[in-house]
């Protein structure tokens, strides 16, 4: 399903696929009302619809039927969480929508490689497209507020861990694939002087043709700038915070110095020398764009990067140190360094993860390494469009196997906590269900999850 981790708000992307596969051809079905929640909270048959399509394509195997109760289950309760906010007087301000449309917006022009390229396949400009979707993404963040509201005392105990577990029967325990735990230690190559010169040489004169000679910034980030993950977008970040959020800590703070419209000095950061320009701030948040040159390195750089690394391999397999010790004294990766050095699965957050999700470069590695040992030194990608140098840990792996608390710990405890989670949010729609108008068509009637919501007092 395409919900969130227990199952209530439709998202933003969900819509703006819908809209790519075609509006047309459902248009005729947008007078059709399939449920109303509140006093004018209405459910379109057209908007069920889209999002059983869209399921339908990543699992063409789920059942229309059940999928037609799971999503109108959700979007009622989507809508009884909004009602719930209005009656609590929960508010989202405009900044806040704002701030969450330009994130999704840059999300899908990344996606489709640029503006123009989203604008000609949704036929629709960009203020187009937010306007359609502000009030969805409103509805979005005030059910967001309620349900954390509701769930954030829920905690889960050990002894309801291991509880949970012996329920389920076992010849119907899952089957679990290997799963590695793998960490690194990261070495920056150093930059030569001359290179590194040149880097801020260029950057120098590209601030002078915006600063003197009125260039636009953002066409000078889509021309110059080597950060890939905002090139695209004319250099621009969205919602940046005075408390860094694993921001550069000289990054946020030239960011802060700055006024609408000013761009920065050049400021120097571990991943080579920026201008920023303050397009927007909102107390401690900040939008702005940038623009990155990053120094380039030679051979030779990388060849004292190795040394390092195998000075720190010898430590480790002498046993002179550590891996946490030499991750916290050594390692230059601020991501893997604040899990002392482990990489994590970015979906569940877990430092055990399948093989399959590992980058290529490191699963390739994982027939020829025993726990406990440590490669050789080598380049890799850095994943910021740079290349860095590291030795790879392997703390631990699983065989293929039935799930188990000693293997599966942390696993487990995750499916209880949100099983745990998902009865609370349960218990609150019966207590609260009755309180709330909900009409749904005819149709729907025969969907058991859906009584909950309708009783006879309920026409």
């Amino acid at each position: 399903m395409k919900y969130n981790k227990y199952g209530t708000v439709l998202k933003f992307g969900l819509a703006v696929a819908a809209l790519l596969a075609g509006n047309a051809a459902n248009a005729q079905l947008l007078d059709k009302i399939a449920a109303v929640v509140g006093k004018n909270r209405i459910i379109l048959q057209s908007e069920v619809d889209v999002q059983v399509a869209n399921t339908k394509q990543s699992d063409p195997t789920a059942d229309e039927t059940a999928l037609k109760c799971d999503i109108m289950e959700q979007m009622i309760l989507q809508k009884m969480l909004v009602e719930q906010a209005e009656r609590d007087s929960l508010v989202v301000s405009e900044e806040e929508v704002e701030s969450a449309l330009d994130n999704r917006v840059r999300y899908f022009v990344s996606m489709f490689g640029s503006k123009e390229k989203l604008e000609e396949v949704s036929g629709k400009t960009i203020f187009q497209l937010k306007e359609d979707y502000r009030d969805m993404t409103r509805e979005n963040m005030m059910a967001e507020k309620v349900q954390g509201q509701i769930l954030q005392g829920v905690k889960i105990t050990p002894a309801e861990v291991r509880a949970f577990f012996n329920t389920i029967p076992v010849d119907s325990l899952p089957f679990f694939p290997a799963m590695v735990e793998m960490g690194q230690i990261v070495i920056n190559p150093p930059t030569n002087p001359e290179l590194d010169l040149y880097a801020r040489t260029k950057l120098e004169g590209i601030r002078k043709e915006i600063v003197v000679d009125k260039k636009d910034f953002e066409t000078m980030a889509g021309i110059y700038s080597d950060d890939p993950g905002s090139r695209n977008n004319g250099g621009r970040y969205d919602g940046i915070s005075r408390k860094g959020g694993g921001w550069a800590a000289e990054f946020v703070a030239a960011t802060f110095k700055l006024q609408n419209g000013e761009v920065s000095p050049i400021v120097k950061t571990q991943f080579g020398y920026h201008i920023i320009q303050m397009i927007k701030r909102r107390g401690d948040e900040a939008d702005v764009r940038h623009i990155l040159i990053k120094p380039e390195h030679t051979s030779a750089d990388f060849k004292a990067a190795f040394v390092k690394l195998d000075s720190i391999r010898n430590e480790l397999v002498a046993g002179k140190i550590s891996f946490q010790e030499a991750v916290g004294k050594y390692s230059q990766d601020e991501m893997s360094n604040r899990t002392g050095g482990m990489i994590l699965d970015q979906q569940t957050n877990s430092s055990l993860m399948e093989v399959e999700k590992l980058d290529a470069s490191i699963a390739l590695m994982v027939d020829t390494m025993k726990v406990g040992s440590y490669s050789q030194p080598q380049v890799f990608d850095n994943g910021r469009g740079d290349r860095s140098c590291r030795i790879v840990y392997m703390k631990n792996i699983t065989k293929p196997h039935k799930a188990n608390l000693v293997d599966d710990y942390a696993r487990i405890q995750e499916i209880a906590l949100q099983q745990k989670k998902s009865k609370k949010l349960q218990d609150w729609v019966a207590e609260k269900s009755p309180t709330y108008y909900v009409k749904i068509e005819p149709e729907y009637m025969t969907c058991d999850k859906l009584k909950t919501y309708i009783n006879s007092n309920k026409k």
